[in-house]
């Protein structure tokens, strides 16, 4: 399956998001926030999807996403955000994901299954 890296400053949610990624047979690295996932992403650019929020300290999901991707060029990228519109205005690029809070652990699986089979 894929290599996952979540970027997500609410401890709760990152553990949320890890155990359905990781019951889906996806291998998870968790980052408590913006700066810390593009260093990992710099230090071992091998993975193939970036989850992030969008809202964090540091440096927030579209400028992390940004960066990663010009690390890891084939990285995908999907955002998991309570703000889905301001997102979408301010700069989220075109073929990112944005999944919208709240949602069910079905839908974050299947969405990531679908972005990683496109």
């Amino acid at each position: 399956m894929a290599r996952i890296l979540i970027a997500e400053d609410d401890a709760s949610m990152r553990q949320f998001l890890a155990m359905a990624l990781e019951k889906a047979g996806h291998t998870v690295t968790l980052c408590e926030n913006g700066i810390l996932a593009l260093q990992t992403i710099e230090t071992d650019p091998a993975y193939d999807l970036l989850l992030s929020d969008i809202v964090m300290p540091g440096i927030d999901g579209i400028e992390l996403s940004r960066k990663a991707v010009a690390v890891a060029p084939t990285l995908k990228v999907m955002f998991i955000t309570g703000f889905a519109a301001v997102a979408a205005e301010n700069g989220a690029e075109n073929d990112a994901k944005i999944l919208s809070k709240p949602f069910h652990l079905k839908d974050l699986v299947d969405q990531v299954g679908q972005l990683l089979a496109a």
